[in-house]
């Protein structure tokens, strides 16, 4: 069967911000929460579902998958990243996440997983088609060397943690709800530090700047990310690092526009190369020249399709096409010699106008006609 749109499942529009997608799914979970609505499958059911929805499209990662992929195309198109709703998180993970200040203190505890990074790097568009490794520089923060991430002070001792009594998850309730959380006293370790230590203050990591090399698969485009597992910010007290999401961005390029997979190029030709034809060099991405048989009578506008010339596409092995698009140049600056000539050249069009300038005497004729 066939899922349902995480959009609609929420009641909210593609464009809802991040505010109105948790305000929609705290609505919809507090009518159908399994404690508020004991023994109805349905509303079980129901919440399931928009748990899963709420997963999804309070990511910012997994909802911009979703909205390119939807359902079938979770993951990330780099080696990871998207992903469904796993399941590795509970329903009360979540619950909890968006329901935090009923129960007096958020979901997340500070022992939980890194925080994820955005860096976005600009490429020309020889990079993005052909590929490069890049260097960056990246402030994050990193696990505490002089303490082991622990937070505590070497050669101190831990505690069991009073409030929690070692377990390192408290149950919050109000009401019909009831949801367990990590400790807010220990962080969900079960332990409390005696001495934090010095260099970290107790939070077991530090802010540096990390430089990392990325490569660059050729045919990225710009909006394309690239992930990179466990580079993202250091987990608070020791737990998993978050990710590094590379975004792209390429930069306007001189001669060429990309298209998807297509490269197009504005080729400027003369008024005789058009009317009696001739051949002209097009330039290529990788540096090559191509020569192009411009026909007779070529019309300003007239696009060429050079097969195989343009951008290798990441998802692939096909590759784009390159289109040479003409525009007739209209000469500048003539001499009286010129001038003279032209006007001759015109003369004799003009007595067969409709064999030499067909376009222009159909038009002439429809004015007339339209003037009576």
């Amino acid at each position: 069967m066939a899922k349902n749109d995480y959009y609609q499942t929420l009641g909210v529009g593609r464009e809802a911000t991040a505010a109105e997608i948790k305000k929609a799914y705290k609505k919809l979970a507090m009518k159908h929460h399994p404690d508020r609505n004991q023994g109805d499958k349905a509303s079980e059911k129901k919440f399931k579902e928009l748990s899963e929805a709420y997963e999804v499209l309070s990511d910012d990662n997994k909802r911009q998958t979703y909205n390119q992929f939807g359902h079938e195309g979770m993951d990330s198109r780099f080696g990871g990243g998207g992903g469904g709703f796993s399941g590795s998180g509970s329903f009360n993970d979540i619950f909890g996440d968006v329901f935090g200040d009923i129960f007096g203190g958020g979901g997340r505890s500070q022992s939980r997983r890194g925080a994820d990074l955005e860096y976005q790097i600009e490429l020309s568009l020889e990079e993005a088609v052909n590929g490069k490794e890049a260097k960056m520089k990246i402030p994050t923060s990193i696990n505490c060397v002089d303490c082991d991430a622990t937070g505590a002070k070497n050669g101190t001792a831990f505690s069991t943690c009073a409030q929690c009594g070692g377990v390192g998850q408290v149950r919050m309730s109000q009401g019909f709800f009831s949801v367990q959380q990590p400790c807010p006293r220990c962080g969900g370790r079960g332990k409390s530090i005696d001495e934090a230590c010095m260099t970290c203050s107790g939070a077991g990591k530090t802010n540096k700047t990390k430089s990392l090399s990325v490569n660059i698969p050729s045919g990225v485009d710009t909006g394309d990310q690239i992930r990179l597992s466990g580079e993202g910010e250091a987990g608070g007290q020791g737990a998993p690092s978050g990710d590094l999401y590379v975004s792209v961005r390429v930069k306007p390029h001189s001669i060429f526009q990309r298209q998807q997979d297509d490269l197009l190029c504005e080729q400027p030709i003369s008024y005789t190369t058009a009317a009696l034809g001739d051949k002209v060099i097009v330039p290529t991405l990788n540096g090559g020249k191509i020569e192009l048989k411009i026909p007779n009578g070529t019309q300003s506008g007239k696009q060429f399709r050079i097969k195989g010339k343009g951008v290798k596409s990441v998802r692939s092995n096909s590759t784009g096409d390159l289109y040479c698009r003409v525009h007739i140049e209209t000469p500048v600056n003539l001499t009286k010699e010129q001038k003279d000539l032209l006007s001759q050249l015109d003369n004799s069009f003009r007595k067969g106008k409709s064999k030499h300038i067909p376009k222009e005497h159909t038009w002439v004729d429809k004015i007339k006609d339209f003037l009576g």
